[in-house]
Parts: C-alpha cells; structure tokens; sequence
C-alpha cells in the first residue's frame, strides 16, 4: 500500500503542481544557496578564492561533459564566440560573487546580487537602445533606495553597522557580470543545447582561475575537499535548473520565483554561521526584490502592447 500511497503524494505535491519553469527554478535557487554556504565554509578555513573558482570548474566541467555525451550532441555548440563571451563574463562574475560571499554575510552577499535587473536596464538603454518602461524605473528607483539601506544604514540611524565598502564593491560588480551572463544566456537558449551553454562557463574558467591562482594552491584537507566537491555539485544544480527555466513560456515568471533564494540564504545564514540579518538588510532587500518583481510583472504587461 505504502508503495502506491507515495508517489501518489509526490504526484500531487505543491511542487508538482507549480509550472515546470517555476519548478526549475526554485531548485536553481536552492542549488545556488547551498552552493553560497559551502563556499564560505571552505574560505573561512583560508583557502584561496581562485582555488575555490578553480575546484568549482573542474568538477562542472566534468559533469557537463558527461551530460554532452549522454545526449549525444555536439561539444562546441553553434555560437562558439557568444559562448566563450559567456564562459568568460561568468567567470568574472563568479570570482566577484565568491569574494563577496567569502567577506560578507550570506543574506547580504545574496541581496546584492539581485542588483543584476538594474544592470540589465542599463545595458539596454546604452547597447541595445531599448526605452525603458515606467516599471523598470520605479525597480531602479527602489533598488538604489534599498542599496543605500542595506550598505549605508548608519544614514537613517547612527547606531547601525556599515557593510564593508570594498566587499560590496565587488559584490555589485558580480551582480553586473550576472546581468551580461543572463543577456548572453537569453540569447543562446534560442539556438544552444542548455548542457553546451553551461559546458562553456567551466571551461573557460578553469584555465583562468589556475592562471590567477599561480602558486598559492594548497592541498585541501578531507573536510575541505568535501566542501569543494559539494560546491560543483550545487551550482552544477543550479546552472542547469536556471538554463532551463530559461528555456521555457513560464520562464519569465520564473524569474521572479528566484528571489526564494534569498529566504534560503538567510536560513541557511541563521543555521551555519549564526547570522541574523539586521531590520536594514531585511528593509533595504526587500526594497530590491519588489522593485525587481514589479520589474518583472510590468514588462509582461506591456509585451502584448509591442
């Protein structure tokens, strides 16, 4: 009875239920913010940043190569200069979000990540000459407020605590990378395989993280080389679950179901390194998240009228 009783329940679960673009897209976001956690437990024992990045590639680069196979397609794709442009952006983009996760809490480095719409808008108007939407600019307008709350808090009381200048640098310089890498993944899906569009983020950055690392590598201990074996695993989660949101009608909705991400990291935050976020940071984030997510429901009205 128990063996017909349980995939009946999993069949008629709450996830089961959700669009499959939502669905991959949580699991991106889960993905994601387990892969945050074991980054910032391996770099609080002193390992380098690019040996994290480098450990990280490696093992993506070995997954991603085996899921090539297995469909049985191609391993250099079609786009090869979009792709490496990609692979490239990512990495840059990786190394500033590791950095920001190694410095920062985890709630903190996780909001300032969803800067990346801001980005996106900008790059549009310059590159792409879009006109951007009356949403689009109340999402600038509350993500700058909420900014300036979560990193400068100390403006609205003299008693709050200031994030490090340097480390929320780089943070909104992973958070501009993040925006190119998901314009070049848009783009893509539309002619890649998801599996060839990953395959090329570990690819570049593997040589790229070991150049940059030169010789400061040091042997990983077993606690260590756990960490970093379970860092490959999630974001290889979260990659192929993100691409493929992508790659579906629900995925722009989806979108919007990737701010779990957020919870998850305070959670996890609260769980591993007893962080508990401040009023400003939960005040400020949520000011970028509604102002993404108004982003994100006013540009799908406004399709229909193009």
């Amino acid at each position: 009875m128990l063996k017909t009783l349980y995939p009946s329940l999993l069949k008629n679960s709450v996830f089961n239920q959700l669009p499959v673009g939502l669905r991959y897209m949580l699991l991106s976001a889960l993905g994601f913010s387990l892969m945050a956690a074991c980054v910032k437990l391996v770099s609080a024992t002193g390992m380098p940043i690019f040996q994290i990045v480098a450990a990280r590639a490696l093992i993506s680069l070995v997954i991603s190569y085996l899921d090539i196979k297995r469909k049985k397609i191609p391993v250099w794709g079609n786009n090869k200069p979009l792709l490496i442009t990609r692979g490239t952006v990512g990495t840059l983009g990786l190394i500033c979000v590791y950095y920001a996760i190694a410095h920062l809490p985890l709630a903190e480095a996780t909001i300032l990540q969803y800067l990346h719409p801001v980005f996106t808008a900008v790059l549009a108007l310059l590159f792409l000459k879009e006109r951007i939407q009356m949403s689009t600019i109340i999402c600038i307008a509350l993500s700058i407020l909420g900014l300036i709350i979560t990193v400068k808090p100390n403006m609205l009381a003299s008693n709050a605590v200031e994030l490090p200048t340097f480390a929320v640098g780089i943070a909104m310089l992973g958070a501009f990378f993040s925006a190119v890498a998901y314009t070049i993944v848009k783009r893509l899906s539309k002619g890649e395989d998801s599996s060839v569009i990953v395959f090329y983020f570990p690819f570049i950055a593997l040589p790229l993280s070991l150049i940059l690392l030169g010789g400061e590598a040091q042997m990983p201990t077993l606690f260590e080389a756990t960490l970093l074996l379970l860092i490959g695993i999630f974001t290889q989660i979260g990659q192929v679950c993100l691409t493929k949101a992508m790659q579906t009608e629900a995925a722009s909705k989806a979108t919007a179901c990737s701010y779990i991400q957020v919870v998850f990291s305070i959670l996890l935050g609260v769980l591993l390194f007893n962080e508990l976020p401040s009023v400003w940071t939960l005040l400020g984030g949520s000011l970028i998240i509604v102002g993404t997510l108004i982003n994100i429901f006013g540009s799908q009205r406004a399709a229909p009228n193009k």
